[in-house]
């Protein structure tokens, strides 16, 4: 198998990753650009990052998914790519004919440094962007942070692009989403429907990348945030960020640009998590929570007392992105497992100080680990020293399960080799059920694998 090379004695590495636990920047950003409505993501470079961008997204979510390039020869790459770019942006709005481009950077054009900002003012001079349509752009090179950290600075630069502040203030919120699926999205407004509260939502891939076949091809999906409600966000009266690591910098522009408060949140994963999304929804909506919301909760509570005895003291490998890994590790604690090893390869300094905050009594001596350096293969040198009974991850964890046979659960991005991770939350009361109903399933499923005939039960 591949990774039955893995050494258990783990070295300090300060310039090599093996296997990282990330994608690349420009992934994020169009991700986040795609969750707007008649937007069309652009890829300011070589044709292959845009392929390979894609590729990432459509394997993910079994979509296709549109995108449009500078298309950089080796012309470009000498004198710069404002030509390309221009002439980009005139053909795309004249036969595409989108709302949005939504410009992120890649390795190339930002090492040589091109100056989007300009590129694009000087577009709109010459007549190349349409009255009435709109380009943004986003700062993503790929050698630098992660995926997430291109969500993010794709969310800075539709703030910048849309946020405007009149003089007629609405009663609604803004709720600004982590990367999360396109089931997520759509459970997170059922939440806030529920409590009667009116809001935005931006970005909005539901509807978007897990749209209905309906036998034709349509370029722009129904789903996505509109212009109008974009534009709507700097007179809310508040903002509900999910996410520190993705939605925070948004949220402090929006602030900053038309003084709209925000609430830093974790994204709602397990119980205490969304208690405080919808503690808070109805604080800054001014409504009540209704008895539905508070049954969901209670099945939840239900499930735990049910089947405690199967999840006590079981011990956890996860790797992924900050804003899931942190609300999912407050949850396996809350359900008395104990995360032990927690790799994410987004940098940030605030990771490792809230995951041992959270773990400084249930599990004191978990290794935790984010940053270039922490990849899949520091993962399995810790597994290797000493197992677990579950892993929670990307589809880049099936290795480690199958070389060490442990139990795992597929969550995050990239799942590459299953289905139903963009259709059914994780998020939520409903997403805190569905993922005890498959960390369960796996755990039943390896005592039905191991037991002796004497002790192959009906009932568990």
């Amino acid at each position: 198998m591949l990774l039955r090379h893995t050494l258990p004695e783990v070295k300090e590495r300060k310039a090599l990753t093996i296997n990282p636990a990330k994608t690349c920047q420009p992934i994020g950003a169009m991700y986040a650009a795609l969750g707007i409505h008649g937007c069309l993501p652009h890829s300011h470079g070589s044709q292959g990052c845009c392929a390979y961008h894609r590729s990432a997204l459509t394997r993910h979510y079994k979509e296709p998914v549109m995108a449009a390039t500078s298309s950089f020869t080796e012309g470009s790459s000498v004198f710069g790519g404002q030509s390309n770019l221009i002439q980009a942006i005139n053909n795309i709005f004249t036969i595409y004919e989108p709302d949005i481009i939504a410009v992120h950077t890649t390795c190339l054009s930002e090492t040589i440094g091109d100056d989007v900002d300009q590129i694009v003012a000087k577009a709109k001079d010459d007549g190349k962007i349409p009255e009435g349509k709109y380009v943004i752009h986003a700062s993503t090179p790929s050698y630098q942070g992660s995926h997430v950290t291109g969500y993010a600075n794709m969310l800075k630069g539709i703030v910048k692009g849309f946020a405007q502040k009149s003089d007629i203030p609405r009663e609604q919120l803004n709720i600004i989403p982590a990367w999360v699926e396109p089931a997520d999205m759509r459970e997170i407004k059922r939440i806030a429907n529920m409590l009667g509260v009116k809001f935005v939502m931006f970005p909005d891939t539901s509807d978007v990348l897990d749209a209905p076949q309906t036998g034709k091809h349509v370029m722009y999906p129904e789903g996505g945030t509109t212009i109008a409600e974009l534009e709507s966000c700097g007179d809310s009266s508040y903002t509900l960020a999910l996410g520190e690591w993705c939605t925070q910098a948004a949220a402090q522009d929006l602030d900053r640009k038309c003084k709209v408060g925000y609430d830093m949140l974790d994204v709602p994963i397990g119980i205490k998590a969304t208690d405080r999304f919808i503690m808070s929804l109805s604080r800054h909506g001014k409504v009540e929570v209704p008895a539905l919301i508070t049954a969901e909760r209670g099945r939840v509570v239900d499930i735990v007392t049910d089947m405690e005895q199967y999840l006590h003291g079981k011990t956890v490998a996860l790797w992924g992105d900050p804003d899931t890994l942190i609300p999912l590790v407050e949850f396996l604690v809350d359900l008395e497992m104990k995360p032990k090893y927690i790799v994410s390869g987004t940098p940030g300094k605030k990771f490792k100080q809230k995951l041992e905050e959270l773990l400084k009594d249930a599990v004191p001596d978990a290794k935790i680990a984010n940053g270039p350096q922490a990849d899949m293969y520091l993962m399995h040198q810790w597994i290797k020293n000493e197992k677990v009974d579950l892993l929670i991850g990307n589809t880049y964890g099936k290795y480690i399960a199958r070389d060490e046979d442990i139990p795992f659960l597929r969550m995050g991005f990239p799942i590459l080799d299953r289905i139903g991770h963009s259709y059914f939350p994780t998020v939520g009361y409903t997403g805190a059920m569905r993922i005890l109903e498959k960390i369960l399933g796996l755990f039943m499923d390896r005592q039905d694998r191991d037991a002796p005939e004497e002790s192959f039960e009906l009932v568990m």
